[in-house]
C-alpha cells in the first residue's frame, strides 16, 4: 500500500491569488493519482488533521480508498500503523506536496524493500519525499518525519546495518513559491496542480519573465 500523508498546514508554495486550501487539495490529489495508478499497489490517505479535512480528501478518491485520520505525536509512524492495520506487508508514505513525482521512483522504493527494511526518497533541500518500509514498522525508524531537514541522516545513523536502509534518487517538494519553477510542463500528470497554476497565468518552467515562481 501507499499512503499520501496530508496535514492541515497551509502549503508554503501556494502562489498569490490561489486559495491555500484549494492548492493543498490539488497537490494531494495529484500525488494520490501517482500511487493510484501503480500496479499491485493500493492507495490510501493518512490525514493529520480534523474530520472536515478528511471529508474533503475523501471527495478526491476513487470508491473504496481508505482515508484515515492520524493524530499521534508521529504522523509518519501512525500512517504506517494505519497501513499495517489495512493488511499491508510493505508500504510507502508520501508527502502531499510532490505532485509531479514520477511513479518510477515509488516503484524503486518498493523494489528496494526486497533486500532492505526501509527505503527513502530524499527531498531536494532537505527532508524526504517518501519513506518505504516493511511492516510491522522496524523500531529503529523511531519518530521519523518527512519534514525533518536531516531525516535521511537520522535514519542512516539509526539503521542497525548498512543494508537495512536504501536511498533512491531524490525529487523536489513544493514548499516555497520558488519551488514551482521545478514543475516541468512536459511531464505527464499533476493535472490538478497544473490546472490551478494555468488559471493564474503560468505553470512550472515558464518562459523568463512570466512570473510563475512568484515575485512582487
Amino acid at each position: 500500500m501507499a499512503a499520501v500523508l496530508v496535514t492541515s498546514d497551509p502549503p508554503g508554495a501556494c502562489p498569490p491569488g490561489v486559495d491555500p486550501a484549494v492548492f493543498s487539495l490539488a497537490l494531494a490529489e495529484d500525488v494520490y493519482e501517482v500511487v493510484a495508478g501503480l500496479e499491485l499497489c493500493e492507495a490510501a490517505f493518512a490525514v493529520d488533521g480534523d474530520a472536515e479535512l478528511a471529508e474533503r480528501i475523501a471527495e478526491l478518491t476513487w470508491p473504496g480508498t481508505p482515508v484515515r485520520t492520524v493524530r499521534g505525536p508521529s504522523p509518519l509512524r501512525d500512517a504506517f500503523g494505519m497501513l499495517a492495520g489495512q493488511g499491508a506487508r510493505q508500504a510507502v508514505v508520501l508527502a502531499a506536496d510532490a505532485p509531479d513525482l514520477p511513479p518510477l521512483l515509488v516503484g524503486k522504493l518498493f523494489r528496494a524493500l526486497g533486500t532492505a527494511e526501509a527505503a527513502a526518497c530524499p527531498a531536494f533541500g532537505g527532508g524526504l519525499v517518501a519513506l518505504a518500509a516493511r511492516l510491522p514498522l522496524p523500531d529503529w525508524i523511531g519518530a521519523a518525519s518527512l519534514d525533518d531537514p536531516d531525516a535521511l541522516g537520522a535514519l542512516t545513523a539509526a539503521r542497525p546495518a548498512r543494508r537495512a536502509l536504501v536511498a533512491v534518487p531524490g525529487w523536489h517538494r513544493l514548499r516555497d513559491p520558488r519551488d514551482l519553477a521545478a514543475l516541468d510542463p512536459g511531464l505527464e500528470g499533476w493535472e490538478a496542480t497544473r490546472m490551478l497554476l494555468s488559471a493564474r497565468g503560468g505553470t512550472g518552467r515558464a518562459p523568463h519573465g512570466s512570473g510563475s515562481s512568484g515575485g512582487g
